[in-house]
């Protein structure tokens, strides 16, 4: 694992992780995974991509996450 994306969710993160932070820990997983600090340019659309990819799926799970004992606020 890698040890620069922490943990996104309630109780841990007092309040919702914002989206710099979800994009943050995507950017950091496809890093760690694709072994690229920077992509070069033949690669940046497909790392860009994943990293778009990765941080929507990441949104998608804290938002269905039901943490016990958490107060979560009423959606809108």
């Amino acid at each position: 694992m890698c040890r620069s994306i922490k943990t996104l969710r309630p109780p841990v993160l007092p309040e919702e992780a914002t989206e710099d932070e979800i994009r943050a820990a995507a950017l950091q997983y496809v890093r760690k995974v694709s072994g690229f600090r920077a992509p070069a340019e033949h690669n940046r659309e497909v790392f860009d991509r994943a990293v778009e990819v990765i941080a929507a799926a990441t949104a998608e799970l804290l938002d269905g996450l039901e943490v016990r004992g958490a107060h979560r606020p009423p959606a809108a």
